[in-house]
């Protein structure tokens, strides 16, 4: 298991800092672990699945409009 900082997880997915942490209050978004009193890292794997989530519902609608 790898833990990736905010720098990489907005990196892998284009997202800004801001929109990242509305996700994570929305419940969409995977959460942060803590690391110490002021750092926190997300789970690669997490953030991975996110990712490939985002694309099977885009090639879901896509598929459904045909």
């Amino acid at each position: 298991m790898r833990l990736i900082r905010l720098k990489e997880v907005i990196d892998c997915t284009g997202l800004a800092r801001s929109t990242i942490y509305k996700y994570i209050d929305e419940g969409i978004f995977p959460k942060s672990v803590s690391l110490g009193d002021r750092a926190v890292a997300w789970v690669e794997s997490e953030v991975q699945e996110w990712i490939l989530e985002r694309i099977a519902q885009r090639d879901g609608a896509v598929t459904e409009c045909l």
